[in-house]
């Protein structure tokens, strides 16, 4: 085990719960049981959390297999490791997926070619640069989830260990 996170799935409809678990485990390579508390941010959906450990780049397999789902919102961070980038994934059902790579210091790391590019896009009126930063530095997707982070806290935190 060389990785380490947190899944947080901020919401979901209760009949979504068991594919997710069945998601993540097919990801871990065994069974999952996530528990389930209602989300105060939003009516009739719940929430859960789970710290994991696995291999390195678990996160991306594990947002692969729950993107894409309607209505339902998550988080997935993995660490940096000796010799690997961590990273965040967030999805929202409004605004689709986000990925960014963690440095060791927690900073997100934006590679030269997509900074080159938005400053070539607003150079040429195509688009205002603060925006395409924000969107870069995940700001839309913090903005949306950030009512369902709040009402998260305190929530129960669960261990999830990949098959090795």
């Amino acid at each position: 085990m060389s990785a380490r996170g947190v899944l947080y799935v901020h919401s979901a409809q209760p009949a979504l719960c068991p594919h997710i678990e069945w998601a993540v485990a097919g990801v871990l390579g065994m069974p999952v049981d996530l528990t389930w508390t209602p989300q105060p941010a939003a009516p009739n959906v719940v929430r859960a959390q789970a710290e994991w450990e696995g291999r390195a780049g678990i996160a991306a397999a594990i947002a692969s297999s729950l993107m894409g789902w309607q209505r339902l919102r998550f988080e997935i961070t993995e660490d940096a490791s000796p010799g690997v980038d961590g990273s965040r994934h967030a999805y929202t059902p409004t605004l689709g997926a986000y990925t960014a790579v963690i440095g060791a210091a927690g900073d997100i790391m934006i590679p030269e070619d997509r900074l080159r590019a938005a400053m070539m896009m607003a150079a040429q009126g195509r688009c205002v640069l603060e925006d395409e930063l924000d969107k870069m530095l995940g700001k839309p997707w913090d903005e949306e989830l950030e009512p369902f982070r709040y009402a998260g806290d305190g929530a129960p935190v669960r261990w999830l260990h990949a098959a090795v």
